[in-house]
């Protein structure tokens, strides 16, 4: 693939992104919404990786939390995990997932804008829920494949 087509290929990826944001944004915002968001950086096991992106978490006015990821500098087409954490990014490696009720480990009960990857090693996650995310939902995750420790990148939301 020539470094053109390449370029041409991540100005698209790049467009559709801040459209998606834009969709996502605007209506949220009208509502009285509470937005978030925060640029992703490595983890130790990301050390090595040009990790870079950002994570917008979008509270509505209407009861539901929206949250998008934009990763770049990963492995290409891999399918990655991405949870919101309860903890800052310097906390312990974020500590554990954010759970909005109870102690289920599933997408109902916590926030999953799980991806997989272009061939540019790029990621694109979102994640709706139709509850609003307390306080506690301060970070996300991008979690590698396999098995732990796979923390590879944070995003602090603030």
């Amino acid at each position: 693939m020539t470094e053109r087509l390449r370029l041409t290929r991540r100005r698209g990826v790049l467009i559709v992104g801040l459209l998606l944001a834009l969709v996502l944004v605007v209506p949220a915002t009208a509502g009285g919404a509470q937005v978030t968001r925060g640029r992703f950086h490595a983890f130790a096991v990301g050390a090595g990786m040009d990790v870079s992106g950002h994570a917008v978490m979008i509270r509505t006015g209407d009861g539901r939390t929206f949250v998008s990821v934009h990763v770049e500098g990963l492995v290409p087409n891999t399918t990655y995990a991405s949870h919101v954490h309860a903890q800052p990014c310097d906390a312990g490696e974020a500590d554990g997932h954010y759970q909005h009720h109870g102690t289920a480990v599933n997408d109902e009960n916590e926030i999953w804008p799980g991806f997989t990857t272009n061939a540019d090693g790029i990621g694109n996650g979102r994640a709706r829920n139709d509850w609003i995310a307390g306080n506690g939902a301060v970070s996300v995750v991008v979690h590698r494949p396999g098995p732990a420790p796979n923390k590879i990148a944070c995003a602090d939301l603030e």
